[in-house]
C-alpha cells in the first residue's frame, strides 16, 4: 500500500477548491482494485546499475536522491516504494551512484528526484550538488520537485542562494491544476527565477482534475505568467493502482489542439507519453497533415486547408 501525507498547506487548498485537489492526494479505494497497471511500469529497477540510479538514456541519468515527498500523490509513477522501506537512500548507496557517474563519462546531465530533492536540508542538498559539481562529465544539473506546489514555504531566500552556486541547474516543477498556482507558490519560482534558475513544469494529464482544454488554457498560461515554462504534458504512466486517473490518448490530443495555434508558443507544452518497459518518451501532436506528396496539404490550427511545396528548389 501507498502511504498517506498531507501538510497543512495543500490541506487547505483543498478546503478551498475542491476534488480536483482533494483526487490527487486523498487515497482511493479504487487503487486497490487495479490489475492492469504496474508496479513497475518503466522498468527503472531494470535500468538501475546500482540502487536508486536510473541510466535510461545514453547522456542522462535519474539520481533518487530523497524518499519522501511534501505530499504523496496518488498518481505517483513510483508509489511502489516512495515513502516506504523499500526505497533506502543512505550514504552507502548514495556513494554508488556517485562512483557509477564519475566511472560513466558519457553521463553528462544528472537529474536528481525522489521523493523530493527539496525535502533534503540545506546542508545535505549542498554536499550532493557539490560531489556533482566535481565530476569532470557532468555539465548540467536538474531537480525534479513538487516542492514549489505543494510546500512552497520550503523555497527559502536561503535555499535560492544556496542553488544559484551550482549554475548551470535547472529545476522541473509540477503543477496539475490552476488552483495549485497561489501567491505563495508565485512567490516560490519568482525567488528560484530571481536565483536565474530556469523553471520548467512537467503536468500529467489526470481524468476528474485536469482533463479539459480550458483547465489546461488557464493552467499553462498561469505558469508562464510566474516564470515556469510549460515542458511536458504527461499521459498518466500505466502505475498499478492509478487507472482511475487515466484518460484515453486522444483526449490529450484533443486539448493540444485548444492549445497550439490559441495559446503562446511559449506556453505550449509537449504532449507525451513514457513508453512502457523503458522505452522512453514518446511525444504526441495532433495530426495537422493530410497528405505529404509534390504538395504538402494540411490544416491550419483555426481549420482551414492549405498547401505548401514540398520540393527542393534548383537554385542555389
Amino acid at each position: 500500500t501507498y502511504p498517506l501525507r498531507i501538510n497543512p498547506y495543500y490541506l487547505d487548498l483543498i478546503q478551498k477548491t475542491g476534488l480536483p485537489l482533494y483526487r490527487q492526494a486523498v487515497p482511493d479505494l479504487r487503487e486497490l482494485d487495479d490489475t492492469e497497471g504496474m508496479f513497475d511500469p518503466l522498468a527503472e529497477e531494470r535500468l538501475s546499475p546500482v540502487p536508486n540510479l536510473v541510466h535510461k538514456y545514453p547522456d542522462r541519468a535519474l539520481f533518487l536522491v530523497c524518499n519522501e515527498c511534501a505530499m504523496y500523490c496518488r498518481f505517483c509513477t513510483r508509489k511502489r516504494k516512495v515513502g516506504t522501506s523499500k526505497m533506502r537512500i543512505n550514504d552507502q548507496t548514495l556513494a554508488a551512484g556517485f562512483d557509477y557517474l564519475r566511472n560513466t563519462p558519457q553521463i553528462r546531465e544528472v537529474l536528481l528526484s525522489g521523493g523530493d530533492p527539496l525535502l533534503l536540508g540545506d546542508s545535505r542538498l549542498e554536499n550532493i550538488l557539490s560531489r556533482l559539481k566535481k565530476i569532470p562529465s557532468i555539465e548540467v544539473i536538474r531537480i525534479g520537485t513538487r516542492v514549489p506546489c505543494t510546500l512552497p514555504m520550503r523555497i527559502t531566500d536561503e535555499l535560492a542562494a544556496l542553488l544559484k552556486k551550482f549554475h548551470p541547474l535547472y529545476i522541473n516543477t509540477h503543477f496539475n491544476h490552476p488552483a495549485e498556482i497561489t501567491p505563495e507558490a508565485t512567490l516560490a519560482c519568482s525567488r528560484l527565477a530571481d536565483a536565474g534558475i530556469p523553471l520548467g513544469c512537467q503536468t500529467v494529464l489526470l481524468k476528474g482534475v485536469n482533463d479539459d482544454a480550458q483547465t489546461i488554457y488557464r493552467l499553462m498560461r498561469k505558469l508562464l505568467a510566474i516564470r515556469v515554462k510549460p515542458y511536458y504534458l504527461f499521459q498518466a504512466d500505466l502505475t498499478r493502482g492509478t487507472s482511475h486517473f487515466r484518460t484515453r490518448v486522444e483526449t490529450g490530443l484533443d486539448i493540444m489542439g485548444h492549445l497550439i495555434g490559441h495559446l503562446s508558443g511559449m506556453a505550449v507544452p509537449t504532449f507525451a507519453l513514457d513508453a512502457p518497459g523503458g522505452g522512453g518518451k514518446i511525444p504526441l501532436t495532433p495530426n495537422y497533415i493530410n497528405a505529404c506528396n509534390e504538395t504538402l496539404e494540411f490544416t491550419t490550427y483555426q481549420g482551414a486547408a492549405c498547401s505548401y511545396p514540398n520540393h527542393q528548389s534548383n537554385n542555389r
